[in-house]
């Protein structure tokens, strides 16, 4: 347990999410594995047991005590966090083009994904001060680069806007953080199949997971208030 490294990954229990969690754990490190259910927890936990040392743990980005509790266990158990993967995530129906997309839709959306990975972040980062290094990762969005919306037909308004701001959160922290020894990116995956968008998408969960993988794992020189994908720097 001493030379392992301690990474949470919210939203762990499928797709992308379930991947990160799978790569970390080849990776050596021992994964508390982030579910908004038990149960699904506990499946996903089953299914990865035979990588490494994985642990499930209720987290809900919308219930604080969720997450209250979730770093009360990780203090007594492990006493730090090394890796924080900002994974979870949602695109809803009503979501679209500016001037169709209902407004409860995009509020649903921002609430989950920035004011939700907001709060596991605020809620973690005294855990993760108190690693050698932290690292936090936030799976993003080509959808919330502002350079790339404005050059494709890419009209979810609420989705695309919280992965902007997730960008914005990453930056802000990366230069709060500047004299520490925590590093804050966004990763970007591909067009992965996941049930976020009906499976329709061309790259597995797998190569999803890579660029977030890679991240988490920076060495002492990697660099912090960035967004990329395996592909490399995704503009803002």
């Amino acid at each position: 347990m001493e030379n392992k490294k301690i990474a949470l990954v919210t939203g762990g229990n499928k797709g992308i999410g379930l991947e990160i969690a799978r790569g970390l754990l080849r990776a050596g490190c021992r994964v508390y594995l982030g579910a908004r259910a038990a149960a699904n927890g506990q499946q996903a936990v089953a299914a990865l047991a035979s990588e490494g040392d994985v642990v499930a743990i209720e987290l809900d980005l919308l219930n604080q005590d969720t997450l209250d509790a979730a770093a009360a266990r990780l203090q007594r158990e492990v006493g730090h966090l090394d890796i924080l993967v900002n994974n979870a995530g949602i695109n809803v129906a009503g979501d679209g083009a500016p001037g169709t997309a209902t407004v409860s839709s995009v509020e649903q959306v921002l609430k989950t994904n920035f004011l939700g990975t907001l709060a596991v972040t605020q809620t973690f980062l005294p855990l993760l001060k108190r690693a050698a290094a932290g690292r936090i990762v936030s799976v993003s969005s080509p959808l919330g680069s502002l350079t790339l919306t404005g050059q494709h037909d890419w009209l979810l308004l609420g989705y695309s806007a919280s992965k902007a701001a997730v960008n914005m959160l990453t930056v802000q922290l990366a230069y709060e953080l500047r004299d520490t020894a925590i590093k804050v990116n966004s990763a970007n995956p591909g067009y992965t199949a996941t049930d976020l968008n009906g499976f329709a998408g061309t790259d597995t969960p797998e190569q999803g997971a890579a660029e977030a993988i890679r991240l988490a794992l920076l060495p002492a020189n990697g660099p912090t208030g960035t967004a990329s994908s395996t592909s490399g720097p995704t503009p803002w």
